[in-house]
């Protein structure tokens, strides 16, 4: 069964949906390829320095590993601050990442930033949130993404490796990342880190995201928090997609499932072994089960 899942997931990476939506995309161009092959050489490192300037105290950043549900949260937050809807330009222009930051409108009470990042910690953060999902939740959803983008060519018992030695992009492997937020000063010294767990969200939006606004310190009515919600389902961020396609979108889907616990049929248990001995005490510390007794 497990071996069946495994293989319609990878030949459903392979496949283009452009027919099913009856739009030809555009597909990755030469410049975005190559920025992120050198994303993983010692070039980023001058890079990393020079786009940790500029910011000020009452900014907040937005933390996470890539594929960890971060457009989603995005898109409801925009929602809740401004009152507008979210569309990937809108939200792009909002909330900037590092190096174009210094554009990024202030929505925050004292003129603060909501600024993203996928780095990770760095001590120039302050304040900042930071969303974290199961790393073989994260592992499936990069696979596929990667695969869409003609960026990882090989079979998913490669790129499990690959993952776990930090070598599909240039953030380092999810579990050093996790363990660099987690053991940061500001989570030790300071009230100044949220922690947000995606499968929480996901559960309870309601809840998890009227937590987000308090530790932004945005007073916040239930009518507009339900919109918010209510605004960015699947089904409506998948139309926003369709509407502005993105780099995925010309091989599958930027906007997944979000699927929770999908690993539990689409990794096989040597797959699940690696991935414990490697990541479980990283599982273990945001309380996700790890797939083998310990």
């Amino acid at each position: 069964m497990k071996e069946e899942s495994r293989k319609t997931r990878e030949t459903e990476a392979r496949t283009t949906s452009d027919h099913d939506r009856g739009t030809k995309r555009k597909p990755e161009s030469a410049y975005r390829r190559l920025r992120y092959e050198l994303s993983k050489t010692w070039a980023r490192g001058p890079l990393l320095r020079l786009r940790h300037r500029g910011f000020n105290s009452a900014d907040v950043f937005f933390g996470s590993y890539p594929r960890s549900g971060s457009t989603w949260s995005r898109f409801t937050i925009f929602e809740i601050l401004t009152g507008q809807e979210a569309t990937f330009e809108a939200v792009r222009a909002a909330f900037r990442g590092l190096g174009s930051h210094s554009k990024a409108p202030p929505l925050l009470p004292g003129g603060g930033r909501f600024l993203s990042t996928h780095e990770m910690y760095q001590s120039e953060y302050k304040k900042a949130m930071y969303l974290v999902r199961d790393g073989r939740d994260v592992l499936l959803s990069e696979y596929a993404y990667l695969k869409a983008l003609g960026r990882f060519h090989g079979e998913l018992d490669e790129f499990v490796t690959a993952f776990l030695h930090g070598k599909v992009n240039g953030f380092g492997s999810w579990q050093r990342h996790v363990s660099s937020w987690l053991d940061s000063s500001l989570a030790s010294s300071t009230s100044n880190l949220l922690l947000v767990r995606f499968e929480d969200l996901r559960t309870d939006p309601e809840q998890e995201f009227r937590r987000i606004a308090d530790f932004l310190g945005v007073r916040l009515e239930s009518a507009r928090l339900r919109m918010a919600i209510a605004n960015n389902s699947l089904e409506r961020m998948r139309a926003k997609e369709d509407l502005s396609p993105q780099g995925a979108s010309v091989r599958g889907r930027f906007v997944r499932s979000g699927s929770v616990q999908k690993w539990r049929t689409e990794l096989s248990p040597n797959q699940l072994r690696m991935i414990d001995e490697f990541a479980g005490n990283t599982l273990l510390r945001l309380d996700y089960p790890v797939s083998s007794p310990r």
